[in-house]
């Protein structure tokens, strides 16, 4: 499933800054609440705290922003090159490096002012946070391997979100942590074999490149990888119906998943990609029902 808001919104003066930050195309903001959400939910024991509730929301809508902003202006040399990217706002002369940079950091003042209503430890992570998301988009020129700073990035909400809600990072937080990065590289993997030929002409580096033809079945052995995680995530601290009946359901979602990149065709790898919307939203229903009918 794509998520795409009415191109009317995004048509007038403000329509290229609103695109920058990828308003456009919110599939990567749910990839990301999702696990915030789960990390709140198991934190809490059920619904969290209305405060760090909204806090997280926001910070979700504004670090993705963030991390969109400064992903382009990375590769803004990069950009123009690329089918699929080359009308972004940077790429195509919208809008300017420079203002760019000055959004990403009016972003970031925003989204401290949110952490500072939370306690010291989830401030002391948030920094940790801010760190990866400014160096994340750089990666892609050093490693084959910068999913895995997207893992890290995308993963990190759960430790605050811990942090937030109950003062401590426990062990549960890394395993949530764990399953969320491999699930991380899977999906951001199934995006670089959408654009792999394309990164290949102009020098990125990605995961998809360095598994090669193995891509597909590295695959899934990571999806069975994340079905094993969340399987011992469930017998060590939610034993409940409703949650292993969600892991059953992303087992079958990450099935569909490797059918439709079965032939690599760059469109298949990519809706195979969205798709993974699904995978966040049930097991974040496995985490909430599970509170509500056994609490």
């Amino acid at each position: 499933m794509e998520f795409r808001l009415s191109a009317r919104i995004f048509s007038g003066p403000l329509g290229p800054w609103l695109r920058l930050m990828r308003f456009d195309r919110p599939i990567g903001m749910a990839l990301l609440l999702w696990p915030t959400w789960w990390g709140l939910w198991f934190a809490a024991g059920g619904v969290p705290q209305i405060k760090n509730l909204v806090i997280f929301t926001l910070g979700v809508v504004v670090m993705r922003a963030a991390g969109c902003v400064i992903n382009d202006f990375a590769d803004r040399d990069l950009d123009p090159s690329v089918q699929r990217t080359r009308n972004r706002p940077l790429a195509c002369g919208e809008i300017r490096p420079g203002q760019a940079l000055a959004l990403f950091i009016v972003l970031m003042l925003i989204a401290l002012g949110l952490v500072l209503m939370t306690n010291r430890l989830t401030v002391l992570l948030a920094i940790g946070g801010a760190l990866l998301a400014g160096t994340y988009p750089f990666l892609k020129r050093f490693t084959h391997f910068p999913q895995i700073g997207l893992g890290t990035a995308f993963s990190w909400a759960i430790l605050m979100a811990f942090a937030a809600e109950t003062g401590t990072i426990p062990v549960l937080a890394w395993w949530l942590f764990a399953a969320n990065l491999v699930w991380t590289v899977i999906y951001d993997t199934e995006y670089a074999m959408a654009d792999r030929d394309d990164d290949l002409q102009v020098g990125v580096k990605s995961t998809a490149i360095a598994f090669g033809r193995f891509d597909v079945p590295i695959l899934a052995g990571l999806m069975g990888l994340v079905t094993a995680l969340l399987v011992l995530i469930g017998l060590q601290f939610l034993p409940t119906p409703a949650w292993f009946t969600a892991v059953v359901l992303v087992f079958f979602l990450f099935q569909n998943q490797l059918w439709r990149i079965r032939d690599r065709r760059p469109e298949a790898c990519f809706r195979a990609f969205l798709s993974n919307h699904w995978v966040g939203m049930t097991i974040f229903a496995g985490i909430a029902l599970s509170f509500a009918l056994h609490p």
